[in-house]
Order: C-alpha cells, then structure tokens, then sequence
C-alpha cells in the first residue's frame, strides 16, 4: 500500500472531521484509566513508567480512587464506562477483586491490564467471579524475543499460560504486541501460534520514546520496517483468521481505515481520562505529566473532566514546527497527546516515517 490518501478516503476523512467535532463537543468518558500501582514484577526494556518490584511510591489507596470516581457518577451513564486498571503490573495488588466488586456495585465496567506473570486459571476465575469485563494481555512473540524485552526467563510461559486462562474464560480480550526489529520478521510465525491458541483479538504497537525506551534505538523502526510492518497488519486483516489492528499511535494517512477499523483521533481529553498513582488526573496514563489537568487530591473529577482539558479539545497549538504546514494536520490534529514531549514538542511523526520510505 502507499501513504498517499485517494480521493475517495480524502472525502471520508473530511466528514469524519465533523464527527470528531461532535465526539468534542459532548466529551462523553468512555474509558478511564487507574494507575493503581508502580510496582511490578518485571524490569522491561521499552517501560513507559520505569517501574520496579520495590516502588518509591506506595499503591493508591482504593478508597480514594472510587471516592473520586463517584464525582462522576451522577452525572454520566456508568454503564458505558469503561474503568481500565494499569500499573506498573495491577494484579500486584491484593485487593484487586474487591476493587472490582465495588466498580461492578456503581455500575462500571472494569478490566485490567497484564503482563500476565500472575494470571493462571484460578486467578482468572477469581477476577470472573468480580465481574471483570475485560483484559489485556502483553505477549512480545515467540519465547526467545518475548523473554528478551521482558527481561525474565520464565515471562513467555505465564504469558502463555494467562492467554489460555483468558480464552477459556470467554471475556472480552486482546493480545498486544510490541514491534522491535528483533520480532518483526518472526510476526508471521507468531500470529498463526496465537491463532492456534485460540486467540481472536491482536493489537500491534511500537515503540516511543519515553522511559526505559527513550535512551535504547535499537527498540526502533527504520522507515522501511515500519512500512513493512504496515503491509502486514493490511494483510492480516484481509485473511481475518485474528482480528488484527494497530494501535492509536497517530495518523497513516491512505493506511487509515486499513490497519484500524476506524480514522484516526486521539480520543485523550475527549472520551478517555487517566488518573495517575500521585492523583493526577490525564487525558491518559502514556500521556507526559505537563500535560495533567488536576489532582483528585484537591480537585473535584467530574469538574476537571467537565471543564478542563481545553488543549486535548482544541489542538491548534500542535500547529507548529514541521506540522504548521502539513497538509495531513486537519485530519491528524497533531498526532497523539502521547508523543509530546515536556516541552510541548512531537517527538516523531509516524505519517512521516511512512514517507520517508
């Protein structure tokens, strides 16, 4: 495929512009994000947070993440929202299952984020029995590259083990992935041994750079492999043996709508929120902490997500630097709230890499 948008996904683009309008004004929550703990029980290389087994900062109380939450409450349908836990690794914690009791109680939907190390059958039975509603699952490929990022020998097996604990479950799921140039060319191979696994949901990503990530290069794409990698997930979509996406990383110009169901937008500050282990609340937990909009600690949540978060709504001022005069600005807004550094400044623009092929 080629970078370059026909005529036809131009006039589509141009009415989701619209679209997007609307998704702002109404600003409905959809999903939103408990970084309910830093520790964790591996040491990966790419780590956004840099977290450890042994964190500096204590977990965030439970009560004071649902005494925020229930700001929200009488002003939204809790049934539409999604609460997503996240870490650091969330199922360190204890009282996960009870967290999740409460969640259901209020009427949430809840889930976790994993790297599965503590997830077998009677983990999953547990978190069932909660009511979880959905999981994700990290699994970096075949036992040799999944090992190396994750950094622990025994990392693949539990991950394998929590893949076929979460499939016989029968909840809502997805297995991510993250691309590096060492498991880019095994994606092939590894797709079918998670087909033959039973999984049905695959979403890819790669790698930006901030934490761990932002001082190793060799976690990154060259232009071609991330063009190459662009080619595959079309062609995995097309097969539909796995329900194959990449995720919201930015704008793909004429790959849109072809390695995702739907064009691209960062939906931070408009449908999904993050509130951080410190009670800072973000559009969310990826997104770089000068771009945070209050505090639960001293701000009330549903006020802050009602009447703040104007720079997520209105992104004229990504409009600068090589995005002043980029023709694709109208429909990328300035990529991802994630990949601005503290100074307000893209890091890198994936619409770039595709053309620099």
């Amino acid at each position: 495929m080629s970078h370059k948008i026909s005529l036809r996904k131009r006039l589509a683009l141009e009415l989701f512009r619209s679209v997007r309008k609307d998704l702002i004004e109404s600003h409905d929550l959809k999903v939103l994000f408990w970084e309910c703990t830093l520790r964790c029980n591996l040491s990966c290389k790419h780590c956004g947070s840099d977290c450890r087994a042994i964190s500096n900062t204590p977990d965030m109380p439970a009560e004071d993440f649902l005494c925020a939450l229930d700001t929200l409450t009488p002003h939204i349908n809790p049934h539409q929202v999604l609460v997503t836990l996240t870490g650091g690794e969330a199922l360190l914690r204890k009282d996960i299952e009870s967290i999740g009791i409460e969640l259901r109680q209020r009427g949430y939907r809840w889930g976790v984020v994993t790297n599965g190390m503590l997830l077998d059958k009677q983990r999953m039975k547990s978190l069932c029995q909660a009511g979880i509603d959905a999981i994700t699952l990290s699994l970096d490929g075949f036992e040799e590259q999944h090992n190396a990022i994750r950094r622990n020998p025994h990392s693949f097996q539990n991950a394998m083990r929590a893949l076929h604990a979460i499939v016989q479950s029968g909840i809502r799921y997805d297995v991510v992935t993250c691309v590096t140039p060492d498991n880019l060319d095994t994606l092939s191979a590894f797709k079918e041994l998670l087909i033959n696994n039973g999984c049905k949901a695959w979403r890819i990503f790669t790698i930006f750079p901030v934490g761990r990530a932002a001082v190793d290069s060799k976690l990154q794409l060259s232009s071609e492999q991330y063009c190459s990698l662009m080619d595959f997930i079309v062609k995995t979509r097309k097969e539909g043996k796995i329900a194959c996406s990449y995720a919201c990383e930015g704008f793909l110009g004429g790959y849109e709508t072809e390695v995702r169901d739907n064009f691209f937008s960062c939906m931070a500050g408009i449908g999904i929120a993050g509130v951080r282990i410190d009670g800072s609340i973000s559009g969310c937990t990826s997104i770089r902490s000068n771009f945070d909009q209050g505090n639960i600690y001293k701000d009330n949540l549903w006020e802050v997500w009602n009447n703040r978060f104007e720079e997520y709504r209105d992104r004229s001022w990504t409009k600068k630097g090589k995005c002043a005069t980029c023709p694709s600005w109208r429909y990328c807004q300035g990529n991802g709230m994630h990949l601005y550094d503290q100074n307000r400044c893209l890091m890198h623009c994936n619409l770039e890499r595709l053309k620099s092929k």
